[in-house]
């Protein structure tokens, strides 16, 4: 039997790294060979897909509570605060934000968002880095929306009004480099399976633990009719 305790509740909303704010539905036990795995079963509205993740990996996984409303808060005037010039090399700074996606704190996407923002006021960003400024600010504006006790809408306005004055701030502009214009195939599965590496460090002999992924989403689906 897994001795390994639940950290959250039925019904708590959780923040999943690079996959959204999720609520915590059920928390089950499931036969793995000779042990009791607990489970929790994670329902992502953004992506409107139930995912279930070990009890035992979800801090591997940077699952982790919603922050409280003042830090929430904190998060949300960091966005206005002034910045540093930005690398020109989209792809160094595409890895550099991704990885910041991954460790997944409020302070980090909120980070992500405020970089690309100001970038995208020097140059338009490559298609994988508009998603990734997308992701990054629908996952802040979610959990601040729950942090705060706010509607989407509200917290949109608030983030446009936080980000709207670094428009206006003069940077010294960095030498565009020969990269900053290569095609961004290479990083096309980056995004999507931000995660995907983190799955791989679960023990082999557990087979389910993949479900954590949202490319399992269909698996997940089967196993809720037990």
């Amino acid at each position: 039997m897994s001795k390994e305790n639940p950290q959250f509740e039925i019904d708590q909303h959780v923040v999943y790294p690079s996959q959204g704010v999720g609520q915590i539905k059920e928390i089950f036990e499931r036969k793995v060979g000779e042990e009791t795995i607990p489970y929790y079963r994670i329902y992502l509205e953004v992506s409107d897909m139930i995912v279930m993740v070990p009890v035992a990996n979800a801090q591997m996984l940077g699952i982790r509570a919603i922050v409280s409303a003042e830090d929430a808060k904190k998060a949300l005037d960091s966005l206005g605060e002034e910045i540093e010039p930005v690398t020109s090399d989209w792809k160094l700074r595409y890895q550099m934000n991704l990885d910041l996606l991954k460790k997944g704190s409020i302070y980090d996407i909120a980070s992500i968002v405020r970089c690309l923002y100001h970038r995208s006021k020097v140059k338009e960003l490559p298609i994988l880095e508009r998603k990734l400024y997308d992701n990054a600010k629908k996952l802040l504006e979610d959990e601040i929306a729950f942090a705060m006790g706010l509607s989407s809408k509200e917290v949109e306005s608030m983030l446009h009004a936080k980000l709207e004055p670094l428009g206006a701030i003069t940077v010294k502009k960095a030498i565009i480099s020969p990269d900053d214009e290569d095609d961004d195939d290479e990083f096309a599965d980056d995004l999507d399976g931000a995660d995907s590496n983190d799955s791989d460090d679960d023990d082999d002999d557990d087979d389910d633990s993949d479900e954590s992924d949202g490319d399992d989403a269909d698996d997940d689906g089967d196993d809720d009719d037990e």
